[in-house]
């Protein structure tokens, strides 16, 4: 079978998604919690963002032990897809039903040794999901494919924040303003047995295993594996840090922001809806960019481009109005949904040349934030990031494993401990925050915790970076499947 012309394996590509959906979940999920332990626990910024450290740190660790497993034996080899897929859940399961204990001792450090098991579980997970979303068809659509699968997680991520928003604040006029955290144990009961069921329903599936295949189709890869021979690795690891840690940082970072003076000092109950709006972009964004795996005609494709994210934003408009929130101020976003198109139409199906315009975009957006006087308007540049950074991931994920052939695996596992980038950058960014406690003037007018959206600026102007160099790189080394710009047409 020639990869270059292979279509879309639907019913397998369908049954993987469903994880894609979880990690979504419990990610916005973190963005609830961030707030509720901050105020629960008095904890600072930075101590607050020990949530997305404890969460991301277990990627680093759960994808070193995984390589330097890899190193004596392959375990995808070994174990298989389905099975390696479905102890990633148990673990994660594990983690969750954890919550419960660290709720009722109301132990902070307990929270977090949870959040860290069910991240280690996600990182297994990672490893195997990623790459086999890619291989799921033609190389050519793999990007898409994978930002498809991004789609769904940010579903997950839109649905969680709001579903938990109204598990700890209850929904309408009825909000609880004390916060308890034995309100936590119930949702995180039913993720956990969600987890095991989902792991059943892997074990069941009939997703194939690539990897037998591809050992015996592919003989250029080298013996003795360096990252340091792979300059499109290296640098997408760092880009890999970098994305997970602003997407991360600008909704862990924005309760405090919109708790501050200058931004209407929002409560922690207000704050649901502006988190499901952020994850809510990526989804829209995500959306969007899953429309070029399909096989229609470029008229069809063009209408899509406006019809899906649309849809996408009437599902986040829709689930908050169900939780009876009021989001008449959300009404003007589309302004910022309508640039994202007009960008996504440039980029095409370029990987490079499509992250590049979205990490100048995105640079744009969060220094526009920074100057705007009307702090209404200036915060709906800053959540607009996460348009931005919607297809980010899969676009550096493709361009930074092209041309690795039978290391992709190891490849994979290297990019997956990246995600480290989520737990570090936030705090980071929440240092910068909490100057604001000694030094409440701020700097050049603003809040140190409105400048610390300098943070996510630098991010995007990396990752633009990396969307212009990495391809230049890969056509020195005679790969090209990611600079094609037609696929699905």
């Amino acid at each position: 079978m020639n990869s270059e012309n292979s279509q879309t394996k639907w019913g397998q590509f369908i049954s993987l998604v469903t994880v894609f959906f979880f990690w979504g979940f419990v990610g916005s999920a973190n963005d609830i919690l961030i707030p509720v332990f901050k105020k629960v626990f008095t904890l600072s910024q930075v101590q607050s963002q020990l949530v997305a450290w404890a969460f991301y740190a277990a990627y680093f660790v759960g994808s070193l032990i995984f390589f330097l497993i890899s190193l004596k034996s392959d375990v995808l080899q070994r174990f298989g897809y389905k099975k390696t897929l479905a102890a990633g859940l148990m673990l994660s399961a594990f983690g969750s039903f954890l919550f419960v204990p660290a709720a009722t001792m109301q132990s902070f450090p307990f929270f977090l040794t949870a959040l860290f098991t069910v991240g280690l579980g996600f990182s297994i997970q990672q490893i195997v999901a990623n790459p086999l979303a890619i291989k799921m068809g033609s190389p050519v659509t793999g990007a898409h494919r994978l930002t498809l699968a991004g789609g769904v997680n940010s579903f997950g991520t839109t649905i969680g924040a709001i579903l938990l928003g109204i598990a700890l604040f209850g929904m309408g006029d009825n909000k609880n303003t004390t916060l308890s955290l034995e309100d936590i144990k119930l949702p995180f009961i039913i993720l956990g047995l969600a987890f095991i069921l989902v792991a059943i329903f892997m074990l069941l599936s009939k997703i194939e295993d690539p990897v037998k295949e591809e050992e015996a189709k592919i003989e250029d890869g080298h013996k003795n594996f360096s990252i340091m021979d792979y300059p499109q690795l290296y640098l997408g690891m760092l880009a890999i840090f970098i994305y997970v840690g602003t997407e991360v940082t600008i909704i862990s970072n924005l309760p405090a922001l919109l708790h501050t003076r200058e931004f209407g000092n929002i409560l922690e109950e207000a704050i649901p809806p502006f988190i499901a709006l952020y994850w809510g972009s990526l989804m829209i964004g995500r959306w969007n960019g899953g429309v070029n795996v399909f096989n229609t005609s470029k008229m069809v494709n063009t209408a899509l481009k406006f019809i899906v994210p649309a849809l996408a934003f009437g599902v986040i408009i829709f689930a908050n109005i169900f939780a009876q929130h009021d989001v008449s101020a959300f009404y003007i976003y589309p302004v910022w949904i309508l640039i994202f198109i007009f960008v996504s139409f440039i980029g095409g199906k370029n990987a490079g040349k499509t992250l590049m315009l979205y990490g100048i975009s995105g640079l744009l957006m969060m220094f526009i934030g920074l100057v705007c006087p009307d702090k209404e308007i200036a915060m709906f540049f800053f959540i607009s990031g996460g348009l931005f950074l919607s297809i980010m991931w899969p676009s550096i994920f493709d361009l930074a494993i092209a041309g690795l052939g039978k290391n992709t695996g190891k490849a994979s596992s290297f990019l997956i401990m990246m995600i480290l980038g989520g737990g570090i950058i936030p705090l980071i960014q929440g240092g910068i925050c909490d100057i604001d406690l000694s030094n409440p003037e701020g700097i050049m007018g603003i809040s140190w915790t409105h400048f610390s959206y300098i943070v996510p600026l630098l991010g995007f102007a990396y990752l633009g970076f990396y969307g212009f160099y990495c391809p230049r790189i890969l056509k020195k080394q005679g790969v090209f499947h990611v600079e094609t710009e037609g696929g699905a047409h």
